[in-house]
């Protein structure tokens, strides 16, 4: 994947002097011993590292401060293996910056029952000196991700994992920066959104060049490049006899590969993440980007289309939190709906422009009429996406805050559709059709989406709490009116939590 972070985490202990050097030297080497299990741990897709083992206000504080100045540090895991009084956290806490999870376990996964005695009490306390750090937490109104259990556990391990996935794709995004070719789409509302407030809450920043800008660096791709790429798509894909060398259409092909060419120049030379486009603005192109899209997303960057910028970020960051999982992550919409009493489904496509990680099986290569835009018929991949647990998410702006809006799916095997030649998924929402759609339409959520079969619920509340933006999801509990009273209840808070905060 293009420009992949692979931030490291801090493992961190809280203790204090009461307890001695004896016991304090047997602390530093139990968490010792606990950062060394997790960073052995596959499930865990970052580093973890001992940092140290903090028993003053101003080591504390220092800590906090050399974490937010460490570029390579994504984020904290806190655990306090005795008793740590949590008001020498506070400033130290009020400094950081940097996401943090709160570990509560203890080292011994097991009592010794018939050896028990005070100085083993007194040497592991976590069941309350945890406690006293969740106090301060809550008191200073911190979001974090607190998960309980042994270190060992490979459950324990799953949910950090978890958190893990959503610390890479922040960190992805800060600094990062998404390029819009062209506009948004005319008279559209939800493809909005104030770009200032995202850079502020969310750290990555949008821009818009021209249609000609990118032009100019597509005409200057070389013959020899464009060739290049043409015999790689022959032998990575079933390309239609048209297409390939000698074919009718053969000059459609390369020119989806100058395209391509092209725009991965734009976005390496520009340090982009992502980019949109719109068919309404294609300026001296003569095709709007069909298959150049999809495997610039397949390499990593996201997408949006008619200017949705918001959705090419949160595919890129749902790419950056899936890497490595099986599966895949698109751009998507939800395109028409199949509402037969025997059980109502999604198509989800777009005109062009889904990612060939979600593919099942070898993508065809094809070249039909688009029916808009006023273009060249433009080369696109065909295929079927695979049957599974999947997710649509969305990011609109709501003008007072941003929300992020989550409905966990089942994909359905896709049906036959010999003259509808796009690449297109099917599914099932949870909790069913009726329930899915009017809970996602009273949220406000957009007909562009991120699509993912890697991607999970709990990566993404973690996602949101990181930002520390709304979150509403909608699976197979979501009940109608209990979700209008929670978007009430949220309407209210958001309005008022800056002045909660104190």
């Amino acid at each position: 994947m293009k420009n992949l972070p692979s931030p490291v985490i801090w493992f961190v202990c809280g203790s204090q002097h009461l307890y001695g050097p004896g016991p304090l030297k047997q602390v530093a080497a139990n968490a010792q011993a606990v950062a060394d299990g997790l960073a052995k741990s596959r499930q865990l897709p970052l580093k973890v590292v001992f940092k140290a083992l903090l028993t003053t206000p101003d080591e504390i504080t220092n800590l906090m401060i050399a974490a937010n100045s460490d570029a390579n540090c994504g984020g904290l895991i806190l655990w306090m293996h005795t008793f740590s009084p949590s008001k020498m956290w506070i400033r130290g806490l009020s400094a950081l910056k940097k996401p943090f999870l709160h570990l509560h376990t203890q080292f011994n996964r097991d009592l010794p029952w018939g050896t028990i005695d005070m100085d083993f009490m007194n040497l592991n306390q976590a069941a309350h000196g945890d406690r006293e750090a969740g106090f301060i937490h809550t008191r200073m109104r911190l979001g974090r991700k607190v998960v309980v259990g042994h270190w060992s556990d490979p459950e324990v391990h799953a949910r950090i994992g978890a958190w893990m996935r959503a610390v890479r794709g922040w960190a992805d995004w800060q600094g990062a920066r998404f390029v819009r070719f062209g506009d948004n789409m005319r008279q559209v509302a939800v493809t909005e959104g104030d770009k200032v407030a995202a850079e502020m809450k969310l750290g990555f920043a949008v821009n818009t060049h021209g249609v000609g800008d990118l032009v100019a660096v597509v005409a200057a791709v070389s013959v020899k490049d464009i060739a290049a790429l043409c015999a790689d798509y022959e032998k990575a894909y079933a390309v239609v006899p048209a297409l390939k060398q000698g074919g009718a259409r053969h000059a459609e092909l390369r020119y989806s590969a100058r395209l391509e060419l092209g725009m991965a120049s734009f976005l390496e030379q520009g340090g982009y993440k992502g980019f949109t486009d719109t068919f309404e603005d294609l300026h001296g192109l003569r095709q709007l980007p069909g298959m150049a899209t999809q495997r610039l997303m397949g390499a990593g960057y996201g997408f949006g289309g008619e200017g949705d910028w918001k959705t090419s970020a949160l595919v890129r960051a749902m790419k950056v939190m899936g890497h490595g999982l099986d599966g895949g992550t698109s751009f998507m919409e939800d395109y028409t709906y199949h509402l037969s009493p025997k059980g109502h489904q999604v198509l989800g496509a777009h005109m062009l422009e889904i990612c060939p990680s979600i593919a099942n099986g070898k993508p065809k290569v094809e070249i039909h009429p688009l029916g808009i835009g006023g273009k060249e018929d433009p080369v696109r991949l065909v295929f079927d996406a695979p049957t599974g647990e999947a997710l649509n998410a969305s990011l609109v702006d709501l003008g007072n805050r941003f929300r992020l809006i989550v409905n966990e799916v089942k994909a359905v095997k896709v049906p036959p559709m010999p003259r509808l030649p796009v690449a297109r998924a099917v599914w099932e929402c949870k909790p069913d059709f009726k329930t899915a759609c009017a809970a996602w339409i009273l949220a406000g959520g957009a007909h562009h989406t991120g699509y993912s079969y890697t991607v999970t619920s709990e990566m993404l509340e973690d996602f949101a709490t990181i930002a520390g933006i709304e979150l509403v999801t909608i699976d197979a509990g979501t009940r109608l009116s209990e979700f209008k009273q929670t978007l009430r209840n949220n309407e209210v808070y958001y309005h008022l939590a800056q002045g909660i905060k104190v």
